[in-house]
């Protein structure tokens, strides 16, 4: 018996001692294929469930496979709806709430409309669109979609024999085929003949190629107008976006704002939605000759009313809106000091900041939540130590309630805590999110990263980042400085940055850091530094401009503002975003401040061993930058080394290039600050 007793301990303990061992697992590259990704969340016309779209890392595949999900308000549980399709986006309920529509790829490729009865079964294909279809929308009484595709290419056998030329016109160096307007189709929801709606040379954008969220068309309560976003013709270099409506029986459009434009003005008007009682239309639109911050506002639908701001007073950057149930207020959001933060803002009266205790929406530069009957709420957030999860509130008063556990097979690691802490820089008080080591002992001393966003319009938030828990695990502190350019405290900390891109933004991260380095478990004999996009260029300009330290990485860093200006796909935006609108070929103070913002013209003074990362076809910011720097580095002997993905698009997405970037930043990391 007392054998038996002795055994009972040894094992209890053992169990103990393994329960432990398992609690102080930290996070390995392996671990972000168990990291799924929810998105999309939509809300069924009932209330009572919720889609949305489920993805995770396929190593075998090198996908991102996603599923679409139904989960139930009342009790959590999920039912998968989509099986063994290479790709699903975008659900849709009808509005009778009997069906979903979806976004699938068919035999060939080519993305299509699909339909599934909520009972089971298989999903019908709607669609045939010969260019694929990049979003639709269901008409109010459930007989149509509204669908947008590219048109074909109308010499395409010329094309064929080799005539392919094609102009060139404000648009990024990757181009390689005429763009293509996309329009508005219509096609019976149980498939059949389509009808083309909208036709010319102006397109209606693909934000999804640049892999956001795509901008909705809205139908109009009675069916007889849809709303939409145009671009002046389909190459990327337009400065000008209008949102318009257009009669479904004549195909006669029109703006829904008589604003008159200037002709040189960045005049950008986003995401035209119809009110639920069909009264009025909101849409975003940018500050004048401002890039990225902008405002709600609203107008009548008729188009004989005077447009209002809408959101003015509460001084963020929005990038979503949806209407309140009621059509008396607007659900919006932002980041906002360290999270992303949702109001709902009356058309009369003072916005209300809805309570989401710790979560972070997730998203950037578009937010995943959803507007519900009584103004209930579903979105997508995560916590610094927790990843994302879908949640719910009934009403803006209530409490968020935890629907998934998708992160069920992370929970046995142990992740780093957060803090904010802030600090004065000039007029301006910045803010900063620091991630500890999951055994972090204040008793100790720790290397220290910055890892500073890019945007520049963007935040670092308090939020599951999978980036800064990598290095945090590595035993390392990491700072996200948010330096001035992030859109987190407003429009003027937000366009502090025009005409001062490395200068003042350097001066909030010099600062911050000499904060941090009164701590005492700063190792200050070991700071790092870290980014891409912007925050390669911050990386650039500050290891060209301040010494300290042991070593760098940029990721496809901006590096000569003359060079992005005329390569970039959103070159023309620099014009705006850091010379007040006036090119530099036309302006020589403009010439001059570009050069003197550029981290080229200081690379020679760089002694950091410096990792480079691109991706060989990155658009947004064109390899070129980061050839120039490297050559730079090594004509003077510093120690640097320069990889490339042989891939599109401006970081990489795939499950093994993410694991790869983020293996050679690691290393990097670790051969110099262990």
């Amino acid at each position: 018996m007392k054998n038996k007793k002795t055994n009972l301990v040894v094992i209890t303990l053992l169990h103990l001692f393994s329960l432990q061992l398992s609690a102080q697992k930290k996070f390995e590259l392996n671990d972000l294929d168990k990291l799924y990704t929810l998105t999309d969340p939509q809300i069924s016309p009932d209330g009572k469930s919720i889609l949305i779209v489920v993805s995770k890392p396929d190593t075998i595949s090198n996908k991102n496979k996603s599923f679409i999900y139904n989960v139930d308000v009342g009790t959590g549980t999920s039912q998968q709806l989509t099986f063994d399709r290479v790709s699903v986006s975008y659900p849709r309920w009808s509005p009778t709430g009997n069906a979903m529509a979806f976004i699938s790829a068919d035999a060939a490729g080519k993305s299509q409309i699909f339909v599934l009865s909520i009972n089971g079964g298989e999903a019908k294909k709607i669609t045939s669109s010969p260019t694929g279809v990049q979003q639709f929308a269901w008409s109010p009484d459930a007989s149509t979609f509204a669908f947008v595709q590219e048109d074909d290419v109308p010499n395409k056998k010329e094309i064929e024999k080799g005539y392919d030329a094609f102009e060139i016109k404000y648009n990024g160096m990757f181009l390689n085929k005429r763009p293509i307007p996309a329009h508005i189709w219509l096609i019976s929801a149980d498939g059949g003949e389509t009808k083309r709606l909208t036709s010319g040379n102006w397109t209606i954008p693909n934000t999804a190629a640049f892999g956001a969220t795509p901008v909705p068309i809205s139908w109009s309560p009675d069916g007889k107008l849809i709303a939409f976003e145009t671009a002046e013709t389909p190459y990327s270099g337009e400065k000008a976006f209008y949102a318009k409506t257009v009669e479904v029986a004549t195909g006669i459009t029109k703006r829904i704002t008589a604003k008159q434009v200037a002709k040189d003005a960045l005049h950008l008007e986003h995401r035209p939605i119809f009110s639920p009682d069909g009264r009025s239309i909101a849409y975003q639109r940018n500050l004048e000759n401002v890039v990225n911050a902008s405002d709600v506002y609203f107008t009548a639908a008729n188009g004989g009313g005077i447009e209002r701001n809408l959101t003015a007073p509460i001084d963020r950057c929005f990038f979503k809106h949806e209407w309140g149930a009621d059509s008396k207020s607007i659900f919006t959001s932002a980041n906002d000091g360290n999270t992303v933060s949702l109001w709902m803002q009356p058309l009369n009266g003072a916005a209300k900041k809805i309570n989401l205790n710790n979560l972070c929406i997730t998203g950037a530069y578009w937010y995943q939540f959803n507007i519900g009957q009584n103004n209930s709420i579903a979105l997508i957030a995560s916590s610094p130590q927790s990843p994302q999860e879908l949640y719910f509130l009934a009403n803006a008063e209530s409490s968020p309630k935890k629907l998934t556990n998708f992160s069920e097979e992370v929970k046995s690691i142990s992740f780093g805590k957060q803090e904010t802490f802030s600090w004065k820089s000039d007029e301006f008080t910045p803010n900063g999110i620091l991630t500890f080591p999951p055994d972090f002992d204040p008793a100790k001393k720790y290397p220290l990263v910055l890892e500073i966003h890019g945007g520049p319009r963007s935040t670092s938030k308090e939020s599951f980042n999978p980036s800064a828990q990598l290095k945090a695990a590595h035993g390392y502190i990491v700072f996200q400085p948010n330096y001035r350019g992030s859109d987190n405290m407003g429009y003027r900390f937000s366009e502090a940055i025009n005409g001062d891109a490395g200068e003042g933004p350097g001066r909030d991260v010099i600062r911050g850091l000499a904060e941090l380095k009164k701590r005492s478990y700063i190792d200050t004999t070991k700071i790092a530094v870290t980014g891409w996009s912007y925050g390669g260029f911050m990386t650039t300009w500050l290891i060209g401009n301040y010494l300290g330290w042991k070593c760098a990485v940029a990721g496809a860093a901006v590096t000569d503002w003359m060079a992005q200006s005329t390569q970039g796909d959103n070159g023309f935006k620099i014009r705006y975003e850091q010379g007040k609108g006036k090119s530099p070929f036309t302006d020589k103070k403009v010439k001059e401040n570009w050069m003197k913002n550029s981290p080229i013209t200081y690379a020679e003074n760089v002694k950091t061993p410096t990792l480079i990362l691109s991706n060989t076809g990155d658009e947004r910011v064109p390899i070129s930058q980061s050839y120039t720097y490297f050559r730079v580095l090594q004509d003077n002997g510093v120690e640097s080394k320069f990889i490339a993905f042989p891939i599109s698009g401006h970081i990489p997405t795939d499950p093994i290039r993410t694991r790869e970037m983020n293996r050679y930043i690691l290393e990097w990391l670790d051969k110099y600050l262990k």
